[in-house]
């Protein structure tokens, strides 16, 4: 029999994959104006070796998007901006808060990252993270194994659901922070995301113009599953952008055996 889906791929898997790319023959990289701008605006500015990384990044998310369905984005500029400039704003949000600490070590699960969002340049950014991505989607699981040896981040990519993933004896409460951008609404969010986290761990939910709709309906699957939120803070976006908050979660009871609850029910009937 085989290995079950959510066990994690040793460090080599990301090589893998039978749509493996030779990064080597890669298209030259594009220009990152736009990244280096949002980058620095959140006082986090780009050096040399991680401008080239990132514009392998996206070099990569060119070549694979029709073939993984990674993004409806196709336009470089907003690509800096949205996608990867959006991630480090998470990323600069989650140190202002006091969540993430600069280069403290860390377990950050990122839940259907698809392209890699916002995990992978948070990572890239922070190396002291080591990042777990759960991926439902077997293509995307490939590029992300691709990707993440492409721009050298710690971290290891899980083909599964995230109920799955939470009742995985191996990543079960085995995490300091989870994320997950535009996934699911909050209630549901926390019943996917609290049983991978540790006691005392966060769940950090970037939320548009509903968010506060979204805290009221979550109250009873942070009371089912032991979550308390501890702040809402500003998404620092740029003036063009629509606001964003951050809801933080942290995980402050006991686990429930009944939760995660069997795959899609979560999503069908919210806690």
């Amino acid at each position: 029999m085989g290995a079950p889906a959510w066990r994690r791929q040793p460090h080599q898997s990301r090589r893998c994959g039978t749509l493996g790319v030779n990064v080597q023959q890669t298209p030259p990289p594009p220009p990152l104006t736009a990244l280096r701008e949002e980058a620095a605006r959140l006082g986090l500015p780009l050096d040399g070796e991680l401008e080239a990384r990132f514009a392998r990044y996206l070099a990569l998310l060119t070549e694979w998007n029709d073939r993984a369905g990674l993004t409806a984005i196709t336009d470089l500029e907003t690509t800096q901006r949205r996608h990867f400039g959006e991630s480090l704003a998470l990323l600069a949000a989650l140190r202002g808060a006091g969540a993430l600490s600069a280069g403290v070590s860390a377990r950050m699960v990122d839940l259907g990252p698809g392209g890699g969002f916002p995990g992978v340049p948070m990572a890239m950014a922070e190396p002291a993270l080591h990042l777990i991505a759960i991926e439902a989607q077997e293509r995307r699981c490939t590029f992300l194994r691709t990707l993440l040896e492409a721009v050298d981040v710690d971290g290891e990519v899980i083909h599964a659901r995230a109920e799955e993933a939470g009742r995985a004896p191996a990543l079960r409460a085995s995490c300091d922070l989870a994320v997950a951008r535009a996934l699911a609404a909050l209630p549901v969010l926390v019943e996917y995301a609290l049983p991978l986290l540790r006691e005392g761990g966060i769940l950090a939910a970037p939320k548009g113009s509903r968010v506060d709709d979204e805290i009221a309906d979550a109250a009873g699957a942070l009371a089912a599953l032991g979550g308390t939120i501890v702040d809402v803070v500003p998404l620092p976006l740029g003036a063009d952008v629509p606001e964003q908050r951050v809801v933080l979660v942290r995980r402050t009871g006991p686990l429930d055996d009944r939760y995660p609850r069997r795959a899609g029910v979560p999503s069908k009937r919210p806690l």
